[in-house]
């Protein structure tokens, strides 16, 4: 989809994630993959280099996916000096709530939703008894690496967190304030403002 854009040269059309862009809008949405994750970090990097100043506002409609990708977001988002704002538009699932969570500011609209659950076996599990440990070992340093994540974002002990995470847990926007998800439910009007 294409927008006007006024200039000084006149009436010009835009894609339109290149204006969201251009207003400092990152959307993180669908399957987060490596593909996926490259695509945000590289908006990101530009976004930064343009201004380290300006907040950034990452919208995020996102059933989650990959460990490994969602973590190289995490560890992006981190190590970030330019202010971020996280929006959860719609869902932020699995790593994309564990990345919402990570956020310094984090809203929620009034009907989205937050679900976190222990790391999951993406493949059907096969092959031999050493083969099957090593996999179940390398998701229990998953789950531990997430649980001291979200703990330290949320402020609940790692305790608190794997009870929270033993299943599919779904966290209404009140219910994500509460435990430490999300600071503020606004509606689209407010994110303009803010």
């Amino acid at each position: 989809m294409d927008v006007q854009v006024k200039s000084c040269d006149g009436i010009t059309l835009m894609p339109i994630e290149t204006k969201l862009l251009s207003d400092r809008k990152i959307f993180l949405e669908g399957e987060i993959d490596s593909e996926s994750a490259c695509e945000f970090v590289k908006k990101l990097l530009y976004l930064c280099l343009e201004d380290s100043e300006q907040p950034i506002d990452i919208m995020i409609n996102s059933v989650g996916g990959g460990i490994q990708s969602g973590l190289f977001i995490y560890d992006t988002l981190q190590s970030c000096r330019t202010p971020l704002r996280m929006f959860c538009m719609g869902t932020a699932f699995s790593m994309a709530a564990v990345i919402f969570t990570s956020g310094k500011t984090r809203y929620m609209f009034p009907n989205s939703e937050l679900m976190l659950h222990e790391p999951l076996i993406s493949n059907g599990l096969g092959g031999s008894a050493s083969s099957v440990r090593s996999v179940s070992d390398s998701l229990l340093e998953s789950k531990d690496k997430i649980n001291r994540i979200l703990s330290k974002h949320t402020g609940k002990t790692p305790e608190e967190i794997e009870e929270a995470t033993r299943f599919d847990h779904y966290f209404s926007p009140e219910e994500a304030i509460r435990f430490g998800l999300a600071d503020e439910i606004i509606g689209f009007e407010k994110m303009l403002e803010v």
